[in-house]
């Protein structure tokens, strides 16, 4: 079953294409446009279970989380996230925290988060600014060394302050 939020963007792709596809084709009644919607639907679903199959994606709640496995810096991996429509994930629970884990593990490798340093020493907050209400850190962080304004994902979980210029997973979610 699509979350809702995709199910969403989907349909709002669709409508967006289809004045353009209206263009070349006789316009729909409502029930072909229902057949039109359901056939997106059964794409999108099946190619939900390739990703799946292929470890690209995982869930948690309405959450989707995305990886195709490509590492850069802070900022690039939040350009990246950006344009596939989503944003650099930020697991606000234990289990968004778990999903975000589950590519760390299979990459074996440190991810960043969309979570960075506030003006306030020694604080963290999302990127849309709303402090953090959960948190994993690692045993004495954050220790705040020097430039440490990012947050990255240790391959057991936990999270360390590090410099935003170094090269992580990109995790995206949608």
């Amino acid at each position: 079953m699509l979350p809702p939020q995709l199910f969403h963007k989907i349909l709002g792709v669709a409508f967006f294409v289809l004045p353009w596809c209206a263009q070349a084709v006789p316009p729909l009644d409502y029930n072909e446009m229902g057949d039109v919607v359901h056939q997106l639907e059964h794409r999108v679903s099946k190619l939900e279970e390739v990703l799946h199959l292929e470890k690209m994606i995982t869930t948690s709640g309405e959450k989707v989380f995305a990886t195709n496995g490509e590492r850069a810096d802070f900022d690039t991996a939040v350009k990246k996230c950006k344009e596939a429509g989503g944003s650099i994930a930020s697991p606000r629970n234990p289990k968004e925290n778990d999903a975000i884990l589950y590519f760390v593990k299979k990459f074996n490798t440190y991810a960043y988060l969309g979570i960075k340093a506030s003006l306030i020493p020694s604080k963290f907050q999302f990127l849309d600014g709303t402090p953090l209400t959960y948190t994993n850190w690692h045993s004495n962080e954050p220790s705040g060394k020097g430039e440490e304004a990012c947050v990255e994902m240790y391959t057991d979980g936990t999270w360390n302050d590090k410099v935003c210029r170094k090269s992580r997973l990109i995790v995206c979610q949608f």
